[in-house]
C-alpha cells in the first residue's frame, strides 16, 4: 500500500462531525478532529443518536489527535474517543488548550454524567493529555528508521485558537517527502479580534473545507453599520433583538462590534434617556442593555479577555486606548437559571428594548429556545441570524419559513412566527469561495491533490469547478476529489 492514505470519518456528508485520519505508514496514523454531528446530519430531529456518537473506526496505530479548534462539530466526540480507549495526546494551539477543557466539560456533562467527582476526574485526565503547541513551530510526531513525521499549526482566523495543520512526512528508505495540509475551518478577512489566515508556502495534498464554497459573503467591512440598522429598526418597535449565537467565536465578535457602536455614539459618556424598566420616552443606545444570557459564553468571553495577546492589532489598539471591547458598561450577564427565566418573562411582558445574545447558535437547544417560545409570536421583536443554520435545525426553519408567516417546532410544540426575521451574512466565521480560492493560489507551490470536505454537495462541487478552472488557466495539473460524491 502506498502512503500516505487519508480516511474520512465525518464531514463528508454536510458540514458537521469533522474527523479525518492520516495514515502515515502501516504503524502510524494521526487523527485530525473528532467532532459531533449536528442538525439533519445527526438525525431527523437534529439530535445525535448513539450510532452517530460512537467511535466506529479502529484506534490501533493512532498516535495523536489534533484539534484544529474547539467548536463542538470538531471536538464534541472527544469524550467518546477517550471512552473508546484512545490513549494518545491531544495536540492543539495554546489558546485552544485553555478553551478545550471548558467545551469538553460541557460535552461530558451532556453525554456522560453530571456527577462532579466524575467530571473532575475526566477533566484531570483531559488536562494530562493536552499538549499546547505554539503557532508556526514544528513538533515531531515520529522519528524512526523509516519515517519522520512533524506537525506545525498556523493561524486559521476562524475563532480564537483555530489552526490549520501542516504535516511534513519524510520516508527515509525511499527519500520521498510529502507535505499534507488540513485546513480545518478557515476564517474570513476583516474578522473582529483575529488576524486573517495566511496561506502556507506549499502543499502536496490539501484537505480543505467548503462551507461557503459556492458563494461570496456580504461586505464584512460594512457589517457593523448593517447590524446597527437592523437593531435600530427593532428598537423603534419597542421590541427586543434576539440573536442566537454560538458560545465561542460569534458571541465575542458581536460584543466587540456592539461596543464599537456604543463607543462611536456621540453621547456615549453623558446622556441617559429612559430607564432599564422601559418608559414612553425613547431609549437610546447608551441606556440599551446588551444581555449575554449564556453561562458558557460568559466563561469563554472571560478566557478571550485573558488571551488578549492573541488578538489582532486593531483590537489591541483599542485596549491601549483604555477601551474594554468585551466588558463594557452596558453588558449584562445572566448566570442562574432562575435569573434567566425572570429575564425572559420581563422582556416578553414589557416594552423594554434589549439586545439578547444567547446560545445555541442554531436554536436546537440552550437558553435561546426559552426566548423564542415566549417572544417569537410577537411582531415587536426581531430574530437576527448572524451564522450558518444547518438543515434540520429550528434555526434553519425559522430563517426559511419565518418571513413567510410560517412556524417552527420547539421541543415538539408548534410556535407561529410573528417576529421579524433578519439575517446578516457578513458575520460568517468561515471563508467564502474567494477566501478558499486565495488559500490555494497564494501558495508558492500549489497542491497537486485537493480533497474537498465539510460542505453541502452544491458548495463542494462549485468550489471544485472553480479550482479546476484556475488550474487550467495556470496550466497546472490537479487531482480533485470530493469524498462521498460521485463525479463533479
Amino acid at each position: 500500500m502506498d502512503y500516505p492514505q487519508i480516511l474520512h470519518h465525518g464531514a463528508i456528508v454536510g458540514v458537521t462531525g469533522s474527523c479525518h485520519q492520516l495514515q502515515m505508514d502501516a504503524e502510524h496514523s494521526l487523527l485530525i478532529d473528532c467532532g459531533l454531528f449536528q442538525g439533519a446530519e445527526a438525525s431527523p430531529d437534529g439530535a445525535a443518536d448513539a450510532e452517530q456518537l460512537a467511535i466506529n473506526f479502529p484506534l490501533a496505530g493512532i498516535k495523536a489527535l489534533v484539534a484544529t479548534h474547539v467548536h463542538i462539530d470538531h471536538v464534541g466526540r472527544i469524550p467518546h474517543l477517550l471512552a473508546a480507549g484512545f490513549k494518545g495526546p491531544i495536540l492543539c494551539s495554546e489558546p485552544s488548550a485553555k478553551l478545550l477543557p471548558i467545551v469538553l466539560e460541557d460535552a461530558f456533562k451532556l453525554g456522560f454524567s453530571r456527577d462532579q467527582q466524575q467530571v473532575e476526574r475526566y477533566l484531570k485526565l483531559l488536562e494530562q493529555r493536552i499538549i499546547a503547541l505554539p503557532y508556526a513551530t514544528w513538533f515531531t510526531l515520529a522519528d524512526n528508521a523509516d519515517l519522520k513525521a512533524a506537525i506545525r499549526l498556523q493561524r486559521a482566523g476562524h475563532i480564537l485558537g483555530s489552526a490549520y495543520v501542516e504535516i511534513e512526512l519524510t520516508y527515509k528508505t525511499t527519500g520521498l517527502s510529502k507535505r499534507i495540509v488540513f485546513s480545518g475551518d478557515l476564517g474570513a478577512p476583516h474578522s473582529p479580534l483575529l488576524p486573517a489566515p495566511k496561506a502556507p508556502e506549499r502543499a502536496d495534498i490539501l484537505i480543505i473545507e467548503s462551507t461557503y464554497g459556492d458563494r461570496l459573503h456580504e461586505d464584512r467591512r460594512s457589517r457593523r453599520q448593517r447590524l446597527q440598522q437592523v437593531i435600530e429598526q427593532a428598537l423603534a418597535d419597542k421590541g427586543s433583538v434576539l440573536i442566537p449565537a454560538f458560545s465561542i467565536g460569534r458571541t465575542q465578535e458581536l460584543l466587540y462590534e456592539l461596543e464599537d457602536i456604543l463607543h462611536e455614539h456621540p453621547d456615549f459618556a453623558d446622556r441617559r434617556r429612559g430607564t432599564l424598566e422601559g418608559s414612553d420616552e425613547a431609549i437610546d443606545w447608551n441606556s440599551l442593555p446588551i444581555i449575554l444570557d449564556s453561562p458558557l459564553a460568559s466563561r469563554f468571553t472571560q478566557v478571550y479577555r485573558e488571551l488578549a495577546p492573541f488578538w489582532d492589532g486593531e483590537a489591541l489598539a483599542r485596549v491601549r486606548e483604555g477601551r474594554k471591547p468585551l466588558s463594557f458598561a452596558n453588558l449584562l450577564t445572566v448566570d442562574s437559571h432562575q435569573a434567566h427565566l425572570a429575564m425572559v418573562k420581563r422582556l416578553a411582558e414589557t416594552a423594554q428594548p434589549a439586545i439578547v445574545i444567547a446560545a445555541g447558535g442554531m436554536c436546537a437547544g440552550g437558553r435561546i429556545v426559552d426566548y423564542l417560545k415566549a417572544m417569537l409570536h410577537d411582531s415587536r421583536h426581531d430574530v437576527l441570524f448572524v451564522g450558518y443554520q444547518a438543515q434540520g435545525t429550528p434555526g434553519h426553519a425559522i430563517q426559511t419559513y419565518g418571513p413567510k408567516g410560517g412556524y417552527v417546532l420547539l421541543d415538539e410544540v408548534r410556535y407561529n412566527v410573528g417576529a421579524k426575521i433578519s439575517t446578516i451574512g457578513g458575520y460568517s466565521a468561515h471563508a467564502d469561495q474567494q477566501g478558499l480560492v486565495d488559500f490555494v493560489t497564494q501558495m508558492v507551490e500549489w497542491p497537486s491533490k485537493i480533497r474537498i470536505v465539510h460542505g453541502d454537495n452544491a458548495a463542494k462541487r462549485a468550489l471544485a469547478v472553480r479550482y479546476q478552472a484556475l488550474y487550467r488557466q495556470a496550466n497546472q495539473a490537479v487531482e480533485i476529489t470530493i469524498p462521498g460524491v460521485v463525479g463533479l
